[in-house]
């Protein structure tokens, strides 16, 4: 009896918090995004949250595509013609990379978790994409471009219903 109820309370606990890391993932701070996907990582790392990741799966995906976008150089805004090799790499600050390196660390262990099924070629498919520009994006930053390479193919043998 009370053994299974404090079981059901730490679980809604834990679900409460990923729903907070979640919503976090929206933040207008670098800081506040950073902090919520390694806190995703190690949750998703850690535990077996199939059906909470069911449900949300979605939202998640969507939220870590705004993250990947976030450090995007085009995202930053700006052309110009001086010196454009300086120019890029001063608008990507460390914390962009990290924050990509990190969304796609967080997508791998989504993938993991969703499986072989639809619901994991679904994530995959909608940010293939987004992973393959990064990687092959010269001014990202080198962990946001390793993490995409291990994001795609992790995910690419786990979700791929084709093999492209």
């Amino acid at each position: 009896g009370s053994e299974a109820a404090t079981e059901q309370g730490q679980e809604e606990e834990v679900e409460d918090r990923l729903k907070e890391h979640m919503d976090s993932l929206l933040d207008k701070s670098a800081k506040a995004r950073q902090a919520a996907l390694q806190s995703l990582r190690l949750a998703l790392a850690s535990r077996t949250l199939t059906e909470f990741l069911l449900e949300r799966r979605l939202t998640l995906t969507d939220s870590l595509e705004k993250c990947l976008k976030k450090g995007q150089v085009r995202a930053a805004g700006g052309g110009g013609a001086a010196e454009p090799c300086l120019r890029e790499l001063s608008l990507v600050p460390a914390g962009k990379g990290e924050e990509q390196a990190l969304a796609a660390t967080v997508l791998t262990l989504l993938c993991l978790q969703m499986g072989s099924g639809p619901e994991g070629e679904e994530v995959f498919r909608s940010l293939k994409p987004l992973l393959v520009s990064v990687l092959t994006d010269s001014t990202a930053s080198p962990s946001a471009r390793q993490s995409c390479a291990t994001a795609l193919g992790m995910c690419c043998y786990i979700a791929a219903a084709d093999f492209e």
